[in-house]
């Protein structure tokens, strides 16, 4: 029969052994620590994705807005589909509204006459797009200062892990662009 004091001694010194191993620690370093590297480099990317695609939505914007200011819309009849469509055409590299899938992109195009007080309203009501939202094209000639505002419900990734850039329910950023003008005699 063999004594338990040998498999003690053993065990010990097993333990005593591995403190002493330093061959893979910067292994098991880097296992704790690429997780908060990961997080911090994701956000990071979805940020600056996030700040460009709105960068992108404003020059959108305000090149369909021009069409306005220039009579283009008003002479070919451009009604609210087609205005989407030619934003979408200029803002596809980024975002998901080609392909009949305008849905994701709601246009807001107010006229107001001389005099009368401009106010824009808050679309954001309970972490929900709220209208009310409108599609009117200044007639030709007229001395009317028009407000386009572009909107598009941007899906986010990194909110579920602590980082959130969301002002929308359903981790999503709602990306603005106002391009406002005189319509051009």
């Amino acid at each position: 029969m063999s004594s338990p004091a040998p498999a003690t001694v053993s065990v010990r010194s097993l333990l005593r052994r591995f403190r002493r191993n330093r061959r893979g620690t910067a292994a098991v370093e880097f296992a704790l620590i690429a997780p908060l590297f990961f997080l911090l480099l994701f956000a990071i990317i979805e940020a600056a994705i996030v700040f460009f695609a709105g960068q992108l939505l404003e020059q959108g914007t305000a090149d369909s807005a021009r069409l306005m200011m220039t009579h283009q819309a008003q002479d070919s009849g451009m009604d609210e589909t087609a205005f989407k469509t030619n934003l979408c055409n200029r803002i596809k590299v980024l975002f998901n509204c080609d392909g009949g899938n305008l849905a994701n992109l709601t246009v807001d195009v107010k006229v107001f006459t001389p005099g009368t007080e401009i106010t824009i309203t808050d679309p954001i009501v309970a972490g929900s797009l709220t209208g009310p939202f409108s599609y009117s094209v200044p007639p030709s000639g007229s001395p009317n200062t028009i407000v386009v505002r572009a909107f598009y419900k941007w899906p986010l990734f990194v909110t579920g892990l602590g980082f959130n850039l969301a002002n929308l329910n359903g981790s999503q950023r709602l990306l603005a662009a106002t391009a406002a003008f005189h319509v051009e005699p």
